[in-house]
């Protein structure tokens, strides 16, 4: 049995984090493998990779509209704490050694995998980027006190002037709205309409994801892109109308999305925070919890180097 084929039936019996599932992986990469490591019978981790090459140059580095991806690590029920970072130790350690050689690494890892000194030893610079994480564990009351006053006062104000429903027909204006904010910004767009509709049939046909959309009358307000696992919730993406002032329905959108994680029974929120400062403060509203996840880099390639040279 292919290393795929069995890390499908780990992912049909076990809990494997949403970007590393076989059916995002396919709607996202050209193609795809994963590397498998065991503690005698029982499976210990797994790291899926996308397999990619641009210019002849062998490349590990996140797919599009995929913000994590990297190792995960299945700790045994009975393990004592103690022990709880040897085991990620030594699995992370087992997968790294197995993942196919590639001059050049840009990989964001899933918050909470720490082992710095593995990635270190492997020749890699691990830089840090940040997100905000919710705990649902509290009550909705509870949630909504701890945003700040003016987000409240936000979220109570648009809530008597849209609408919210989950409208996955919406996808091309959701596509429309990044397009318009990250041109103005000069940042480069590297997905496409056709990238965000296959990852939506393919989130919708796994019953994990949902489109939410803020009308004030018939006209589009923001819209917001949840997709979730069996344990947590993420904010994939999200954009406003900037013919209208969208930011209070943006405010209540992201509250609505909360709500709905809690109902759903998750455990967290991620806001899959961002470097950006004003896409930032607006996240720190919401009373999450700042949390850094590693960015595991690399260019061993003289090519490569060249080409991101020219495209300055």
């Amino acid at each position: 049995m292919s290393n795929k084929a069995a890390y499908k039936i780990i992912c049909e019996q076990g809990r494997v984090p949403l970007f590393l599932q076989p059916w995002w992986l396919e709607a996202v990469c050209a193609e795809w493998d994963v590397v498998i490591a065991k503690k005698g019978d029982r499976v210990a981790g797994v790291w899926p990779y996308a397999i990619d090459k641009k210019i002849g140059v062998s490349i590990l580095r996140n797919p599009k509209l995929t913000p994590y991806l990297g190792p995960a690590v299945f700790f045994p029920a009975d393990i004592k704490e103690s022990n709880a970072d040897s085991f990620e130790h030594e699995t992370i350690s087992e997968l790294i050694k197995q993942l196919p050689e590639a001059k050049v690494w840009h990989l964001a890892i899933q918050p909470g995998i720490k082992q710095a000194g593995i990635f270190k030893h492997s020749q890699l610079q691990a830089t840090v980027q940040q997100t905000f994480l919710l705990d649902l564990d509290a009550t909705e009351e509870v949630l909504l006190s701890n945003i700040k006053d003016t987000a409240r006062r936000n979220i109570r104000q648009a809530e008597k002037e849209i609408t919210i429903s989950n409208d996955p027909a919406n996808l091309k204006d959701l596509y429309n709205f990044q397009k318009n904010t990250l041109e103005n910004k000069g940042t480069f767009f590297a997905y496409s309409l056709a990238d965000m509709q296959r990852l939506m049939d393919a989130c919708i046909a796994n019953r994990s994801a949902a489109l939410w959309v803020a009308k004030a009358g018939d006209v589009i307000q923001a819209i917001v892109w949840h997709v979730w696992d069996k344990d947590r919730s993420y904010y994939l993406m999200g954009g406003q109308n900037h013919e209208t002032n969208g930011y209070k329905a943006m405010t209540a959108l992201l509250w609505h999305v909360i709500k709905d994680a809690k109902q759903k029974g998750h455990t967290t929120f991620d806001f899959e925070g961002s470097m950006d400062e004003g896409v930032e403060r607006f996240f720190r509203n919401f009373g999450a919890r700042r949390d850094l996840y590693l960015v595991l880099q690399r260019n061993d390639s003289m090519l490569w180097k060249l080409k991101k040279l020219v495209r300055k």
